[in-house]
């Protein structure tokens, strides 16, 4: 899990004609309080706990749709929720479904990149490549800023949050180092 959410950094995202590079993700595992699937198996958090390479998308205060990766062996109840992407193709389908022309604001967080892209619940557990939302491999990231999770109360502190350093699309900016 420690590597495999940095390694979707750079990668594309796509659904239908529209496409994305992954510039922000966080890391969720059993043993941990923030995680869905820290309760064990239940109907919400089943997904987690099923093989990696299906997607686990879930509603975020009943509000948003949260998509994650599903990136450990069956039984781990683990994920990487994409937080932002940086849109590079069917930007006018995603500012229509966002309604704002601002680039940088299309998909800076979990449920606007959901919104933008048309993920919603019916696309969960489906398998990555073989649903309708694919991931593969891009362009590698060499600079990588790292630090806590954001939108959570529990286990915050976690140092699981990675984003692509300096890019305009991430949901927040990550917290500068203090000078020694």
């Amino acid at each position: 899990m420690a590597e495999v959410a940095p390694d979707l950094l750079g990668c594309l995202i796509e659904v239908d004609d529209l496409a994305g590079e992954i510039v922000e993700v966080e890391r969720y595992q059993q043993d941990d309080p923030a995680s869905h699937s820290f309760r064990g198996v239940t109907p919400r958090a089943s997904v987690m706990f099923g093989p990696p390479g299906h997607l686990y998308v879930y509603r975020s205060y009943g509000i948003h749709w949260c998509a994650n990766v599903v990136c450990e062996p069956e039984g781990s109840g683990a994920a990487v929720l994409i937080r932002a992407v940086a849109p590079t193709r069917g930007l006018d389908v995603m500012r229509e479904r966002r309604g704002t022309s601002e680039t940088h604001n299309l998909c800076s967080g979990p449920g606007r990149l959901c919104q933008a892209f048309g993920i919603d619940g019916s696309m969960n557990a489906t398998l990555l490549g073989q649903g309708p939302v694919r991931v593969s491999a891009g362009s590698p990231v060499s600079d990588i800023a790292v630090g806590p999770r954001i939108g959570i109360s529990l286990a915050a502190e976690k140092p699981w949050r990675f984003g692509v350093a300096g890019s305009p699309h991430l949901s927040r900016p990550f917290p500068v180092a203090a000078a020694a």
